[in-house]
């Protein structure tokens, strides 16, 4: 959210550390711990995980406000799998995918802290990722995240439970006594007790509450005509997906059509936003294309910067395209690209003048990044997930940031894109409360479902 997790987390790690050598040089005056090259052994070795994305970010952070900080990277193919170089330092930095692959050794290291930045990412209970975390050892945890609950009231037991196992119940019994009641019948009472449970747990920072000083940010939808072709090849895949759909429904119940329904949403989003994003269909103009372009070149004249997020690589790509053919400078970051040049993006968008523009995937780019150089955010093609895009948002919308932020979100005229972000209006009640769920697809019915293909 961009309201100094990462700053927090590393003055509880220097503030525990203080604390730990004061304590040993009282109980053992002089006695501090050597290694065999005559170092000082740190009796308070911390883990961070992080996505991969973020280690950059993570290692600046630490040498800018903890040099004294001994911080070690546990990520690539040549890092010591023996671990022994763990005892000499403070904070091990290491990626969730790294962690995974190396379970086995890293669950037998008793850590001081382990902290997990970005923890929704073990949401899920059932995954890997998730049981290899709660395989590790320590004597604290903490995790750090803007989107506690992305989907379900789930994510958040995972969480939970990663920090303080047994709060919450078994799984079964979190679903039976809380997200059922919750989600399905809106129970206030077992919200109201649900939040007396988890609080004594959460720090939560709200931007009112820390950064008082942020300018404020000004959202507007911006409705965008298909182009004439654009708009029939829409109604002809529409009137086949719902027959189609119609059909499956028919013959095995609205369950069992959800992966059905999911390939037909996938495909009108995107010919909503761009027909060449089918693979077969080629020629076709783009009405909001046309319309974010110039939106594109407005912003760059008159000597504004730009972030502009989108859920479909190929949407990005279509741009990028462009740009190239016009000779206009931009950063640009998908799962796809290094690490190292992930940074050399970030750094050319913020302090190069020439690069105004900077085209991000919402999965690689979503979250960590500190970009205050810009001062619009463009949503190409929004969803049902309102935390996806505030994450968006908050890469620029952070404590650093002095210009206003001009958030545009581009929707297709009668698309599915329209009938969702309307059925999200209706359905979603967004309490300022950790105890929300954001997915208004959710709970539809097969009535409503059939209406998205009207």
């Amino acid at each position: 959210m961009g309201l100094g997790k990462t700053l927090q987390a590393i003055a509880v790690l220097v503030r525990s550390m203080e604390t730990g050598a004061v304590q040993e040089e009282g109980n053992s005056r002089g006695g501090q711990q050597l290694s065999l090259f005559g170092e000082r052994v740190s009796q308070h070795t911390s883990l961070i995980v992080v996505p991969a994305s973020l280690i950059h970010n993570w290692q600046n952070e630490c040498r800018r406000f903890a040099p004294g900080l001994k911080v070690y990277s546990y990520v690539g193919i040549q890092r010591d799998r023996e671990l022994t170089g763990f005892p000499s330092c403070d904070v091990i930095l290491s990626t969730y995918h790294t962690v995974r692959q190396d379970i086995e050794k890293l669950s037998t290291y008793h850590f001081h802290y382990i902290i997990l930045d970005e923890s929704q990412m073990i949401k899920n209970p059932s995954s890997k990722l998730y049981q290899s975390m709660i395989e590790l050892h320590s004597e604290h945890k903490l995790v750090l995240t803007g989107t506690p609950i992305e989907n379900s009231l789930t994510d958040l037991w995972s969480q939970i439970n990663f920090v303080n196992p047994g709060l919450l119940g078994t799984l079964n019994f979190f679903k039976k006594s809380f997200v059922q009641p919750i989600e399905r019948k809106k129970d206030a009472d077992r919200e109201e007790r649900l939040k007396e449970l988890i609080n004594p747990f959460i720090l939560r920072r709200t931007k009112k509450e820390v950064a008082r000083e942020l300018p404020p940010v000004y959202e507007q939808i911006r409705y965008c005509n298909m182009s004439e072709d654009q708009r029939k090849l829409y109604e002809e895949e529409k009137s086949i997906a719902r027959n189609s759909i119609l059909e499956n429904l028919e013959e095995v119940g609205l369950e069992k059509s959800s992966f059905m329904v999911l390939q037909a949403l996938t495909r009108l989003r995107q010919i909503a936003n761009h027909p060449a994003m089918v693979e077969e269909i080629n020629g076709i103009e783009s009405g909001k294309f046309t319309e974010v372009y110039r939106d594109i070149e407005s912003v760059i004249s008159e000597g504004h910067k730009a972030l502009i997020f989108s859920s479909f690589v190929k949407h990005l790509d279509l741009f990028r395209e462009r740009l190239d053919a016009d000779g206009l400078s931009y950063s640009y970051l998908t799962g796809s690209v290094r690490q190292k040049d992930r940074e050399k993006a970030v750094s050319a968008f913020q302090l190069n003048d020439d690069c105004r523009l900077f085209l991000i995937s919402l999965k690689a780019g979503g979250v960590g990044l500190n970009l205050t150089a810009a001062d619009y955010v463009f949503i190409l093609d929004p969803w049902w997930n309102p935390a996806v895009e505030m994450q968006a948002l908050n890469r620029a919308h952070r404590i650093g940031q002095e210009n206003n932020i001009f958030l545009y979100r581009f929707i297709s005229i009668d698309t599915i894109e329209e009938k969702i972000h309307h059925l999200q209006e209706r359905k979603l009640e967004l309490a300022e409360t950790l105890i929300t769920s954001n997915n208004p697809l959710r709970d539809l019915t097969e009535k409503e479902l059939v209406e998205l293909f009207t």
